[in-house]
């Protein structure tokens, strides 16, 4: 659940704001008769990004069970690639993203109104159509059975969070430092994509795409019982498997331990450099000497 609370609060946020950002800007430019147009977009947006949810939730129940691990596989898998990127694009141009928003408005408004449709469907949807197939990925890898609405609590609750927080954000309510939001949610986002991706790749083994389903690096379930507390958390939080076989094993480091680094140098920068010595001054020039007499 708590995984999912959060991965609803990061993209649930990057949505709001967006739609805080688009109008705002059409408030303080006086382009206020535009805002039903943009709220238009908004909502084809999220009926398009609720459409896909549904289908990615009850699409396959009719095939077979290897049909349905096989796509839930290959799914799990594309989604850590998409939201892999949007964690790094957020990282680069968060401090842009207000500036480029404006821009693609104007040229919106100039080409006129269903162009304002157009272009906040465009934005928005984008954001919750990722958001979707994320969510799914990230409830397929958490859930603890059949009828477990445990992870679909926790994407609403979290999404529900970041609606509130947008519009508190939009009336100047309350002030968060997004950069540092994005930073540390974006590190704790690449641990949970890399136990998404491990069990994308469990889904595979199960379809017989992959080799290696009942060989096992280690199996801990004596140690962590999954239906223990503590179990259940680290399911919940890292999407861990007591039992791993090496084939996931192998995914998840090979995934989280070089784009934590880069992710890491992205956000953070190098260390420090030591700042450059100060240039000596010019020797000053030297007296004339006397005429001799």
């Amino acid at each position: 659940m708590v995984a999912n609370y959060l991965i609803g609060l990061r993209e649930g946020l990057e949505a709001a704001l967006v739609v805080s950002i688009l109008v705002a800007y059409l408030v303080r430019t006086e382009r206020r008769h535009l805002l039903p147009a943009l709220w238009a977009g908004v909502g084809a947006a999220v009926a398009a990004s609720l459409a896909f949810g549904a289908l990615l939730t009850f699409g396959p129940q009719g095939l077979s069970f290897e049909a349905q691990e096989a796509i839930g596989g290959t799914l799990s898998i594309v989604a850590v690639g998409l939201i892999t990127w949007m964690i790094f694009w957020m990282a680069r141009t968060a401090r842009h993203l207000k500036s480029d928003l404006q821009h693609r408005l104007d040229d919106a408004v100039a080409a006129g109104r269903r162009a304002v449709v157009v272009m906040a469907l465009l934005a928005v949807g984008r954001e919750g159509l990722e958001t979707a197939l994320f969510l799914w990925a990230g409830a397929q890898a958490t859930r603890g059975g059949a009828g477990d609405a445990t992870p679909l609590l926790g994407a609403v609750l979290g999404l529900l969070t970041a609606v509130l927080l947008g519009w508190a954000l939009y009336r100047g309510a309350v002030h968060v430092d997004l950069r540092r939001f994005f930073a540390w949610t974006g590190l704790f986002l690449v641990l949970v994509a890399a136990g998404v991706l491990s069990y994308g790749v469990h889904d595979l083994q199960e379809a017989r795409i992959l080799p290696g389903l009942h060989d096992l690096a280690f199996d801990v379930s004596a140690a962590v019982p999954p239906s223990s507390w503590y179990g259940t958390l680290l399911k919940g939080v890292l999407n861990f498997s007591p039992a791993t076989t090496w084939l996931e094993a192998a995914a998840w480091l090979a995934f989280a331990v070089p784009t934590l680094v880069l992710f890491v140098r992205t956000t953070w920068g190098g260390p420090a450099r030591p700042p450059a010595p100060p240039a000596a001054a010019p020797a000053p020039a030297a007296a004339p000497a006397p005429a001799a007499g």
